[in-house]
C-alpha cells in the first residue's frame, strides 16, 4: 500500500492548527515530524496525522 503524503495546507485543514502552532508543537514533540521531500518541501504521512487525531480524541474521553 502506498503512503499518502499531505502538504502543510492539508494538515492545517484536517487538524485546525495554524502554521506557527504546528511548528511549535513539532519542536516540543507534540506533533508528528514531517518527511523532507526536497530542500524546502515537506509533507506529513497521512497515517501519522490520523493517529495523532485519534490520540487527541481519546485524550478528551
Amino acid at each position: 500500500m502506498t503512503e499518502v503524503l499531505l502538504r502543510r495546507p492539508e494538515v492545517e485543514a484536517r487538524t485546525g492548527i495554524c502554521r506557527s502552532t504546528l511548528y511549535d508543537w513539532i519542536k516540543q514533540g507534540r506533533f508528528p515530524r514531517p518527511v523532507k521531500l526536497g530542500e524546502r518541501i515537506v509533507a506529513w504521512r497521512e497515517s501519522d496525522i490520523d493517529r495523532w487525531l485519534e490520540s487527541r480524541v481519546s485524550e478528551g474521553d
